[in-house]
């Protein structure tokens, strides 16, 4: 496998594949996706990632393929911080279950977009300038502390939200959900549903997290291909890593620090690559034991409800 254009072409069309055929044939007819349904759409799109990320140890050597591993690790660690305010915004608007998919479907077709163009352009940046480096270790280091001293409990303000006002101000929005549409037509006029909102704060949303998640795989390879190819298998499994943990994701309270000192451990390495380099293997483990420390931690001591 060679780092082609071909390749990314051929990667890309995968991609596209499979959501074509997750929104055409699976999920063609709006439904509330159960515990095990989610569950297994999991175990699908984890064993197709591990299934690529043996193909990349095998055709760009064991240096790629662990950062490749590493890379997916952190973006899915990530996404449950993502996950966590997906719920509280389809709580918040009061979405159905069986929308939520759909919702979560295109959020995540933007996302990937979204995350290409930001990958392209920071790996290109690093590659010339190489100093902006030091300056991505210190902004990890920044984010992971400010991460940990803001606490496990996201905020989110729809009725304060820039986004949010600026469509309630210039777009006609109705006042009740029209199916799972996210536009009407009322009188020869286009109507916004609720829906679109939802869409708009999701895909906001994913913009803030990104900022924290593609720094930290890129300050562990300067690969685009690997930084891409990691980031987006790692997204496409985050509806159904999704449902799967919408009911169990309030009892893993202590993630949130263990990802903080995830992105603290990333920031440092970089700043101390030149005075103590850490072999990627050891990064792998050290990424893999806070997340296990940090979910025991969580299962030992039980968040206690006010």
């Amino acid at each position: 496998m060679e780092n082609t254009p071909l390749f990314w072409l051929v990667f890309i069309a995968f991609v596209i594949g499979l959501l074509l055929l997750d929104l055409l044939v699976f999920n063609r007819k709006a439904h509330e996706i159960k515990l095990r349904e989610a569950l297994g759409w999991s175990a699908f799109w984890v064993a197709l990632s591990l299934g690529f990320n043996l193909l990349v140890y095998r055709t760009m050597g064991h240096q790629a393929g662990l950062q490749w591993l590493t890379g997916y690790l952190v973006e899915k660690a990530l996404s449950v911080d993502n996950l966590f305010v997906f719920l509280l915004i389809f709580n918040y608007f009061k979405v159905p279950g069986q929308y939520q998919h759909r919702i979560l479907f295109w959020g995540v077709l933007g996302a990937l977009i979204l995350r290409a163009v930001f990958i392209l352009i920071g790996g290109a940046l690093l590659a010339k300038f190489h100093f902006l480096l030091y300056l991505l270790g210190a902004f990890l280091v920044y984010t992971g502390i400010r991460m940990g001293i803001a606490g496990d409990t996201p905020e989110i303000d729809p009725e304060h939200n820039p986004v949010v006002r600026f469509l309630s101000r210039h777009l006609p929005i109705t006042r009740q959900l029209e199916g799972g549409r996210f536009f009407i037509k009322k009188d020869g006029l286009r109507f916004a549903t609720p829906l679109f909102v939802v869409l708009v704060m999701v895909e906001t949303t994913d913009v803030v997290f990104a900022a924290d998640s593609i720094p930290a795989i890129l300050a562990i390879t300067r690969d685009t291909f690997v930084v891409f190819t990691s980031n987006v298998l790692a997204l496409l499994g985050l509806r159904a890593m999704y449902f799967a943990l919408a009911s169990m994701m309030r009892l893993f309270h202590y993630l949130h620090y263990g990802l903080a000192l995830i992105l603290v451990f990333i920031g440092a390495k970089i700043l101390l690559e030149q005075v103590l380099p850490i072999p990627m293997l050891f990064a792998l483990g050290i990424v893999g034991g806070l997340l296990v420390v940090s979910i025991l931690a969580s299962v030992l001591w039980p968040k206690r409800e006010a």
